[in-house]
């Protein structure tokens, strides 16, 4: 039987790939064969220092920058997969929150992943595959989420619609929702940033007592973990797998 998690040849596109769970899912296809790794952050330092074994095509910028994608559209010929992770986090309250927050938050995590999604819907090959990067804050209401919960809900519905209009040309296009991931976005929330104080400033510290409050299976999970999850979501193994949001949250929204 061949393996179905197999990658060799092919081109995929990563953004918000310097980092996380981006970084993660880079460094698992290119480990599983990929010949081609088109990778784009807006920090370009983090992305010139990932080292992997395969071509590299680096473009640093904003996800929410057309420009942006012009040049990035450059390089796509033979995409066959496109890992859509790029955004940002937010915490506040509605009637808190700032307008320049809202549009900050929508901006790159809905207008970037439209973006990006129309770029990868023009250059990915027929039989391809994609993963968009949601949220369950996507899924479940919390106070506090509004801007980051409302961009993450317009990302699952941006998979949906494209799977239908992709399904003609055999195009699976899906979305994972994590809930909590041990990655750098949990820095920018002001909420962690209290939690640490609590704890002393020990990062890890304050991560594991906030999942293990939030979660049945008591952890979150690794970069490394969604990333796995993401390549099945890509690969063979999950051919019949289109328009699906793969909730994978501890039990989380449970």
């Amino acid at each position: 039987m061949s393996d179905l998690l197999d990658f060799t040849d092919r081109t995929a596109l990563i953004t918000g790939a310097a980092s996380g769970i981006g970084a993660a899912c880079a460094r698992l296809l290119a480990q599983r064969g990929v010949a081609h790794l088109v990778l784009t952050d807006i920090d370009g330092a983090a992305l010139e220092a990932l080292d992997l074994p395969c071509r590299i095509t680096r473009i640093a910028g904003d996800v929410a920058d057309e420009a942006h994608w012009n040049d990035v559209a450059a390089h796509l010929d033979g995409l066959d997969h496109a890992v859509l992770n790029a955004g940002v986090a937010s915490g506040s309250p509605i009637a808190e929150l700032d307008f320049a927050e809202w549009r900050r938050v929508l901006g790159v995590n809905l207008d970037g992943m439209f973006l990006s999604l129309r770029a990868a819907m023009r250059a990915i090959g027929d039989g391809g595959s994609m993963v968009l990067t949601a949220s369950i804050s996507g899924m479940k209401a919390e106070p506090g989420t509004a801007a980051y919960g409302a961009s993450k809900a317009g990302v699952i519905q941006l998979a949906r619609v494209a799977a239908k209009e992709a399904a003609a040309r055999k195009v699976r296009v899906n979305a994972i929702a994590p809930g909590g991931v041990d990655t750098p976005i949990w820095d920018q929330a002001p909420f962690f940033q209290n939690l640490m104080a609590q704890h002393g400033g020990d990062r890890a510290a304050a991560l594991a007592a906030m999942a293990a409050m939030a979660t049945p299976l008591g952890r979150y999970a690794t970069a490394d973990e969604i990333a796995a999850q993401i390549a099945f979501l890509l690969s063979d193994a999950a051919a019949t797998i289109t328009g699906a949001v793969l909730a994978s949250d501890g039990g989380y929204s449970l």
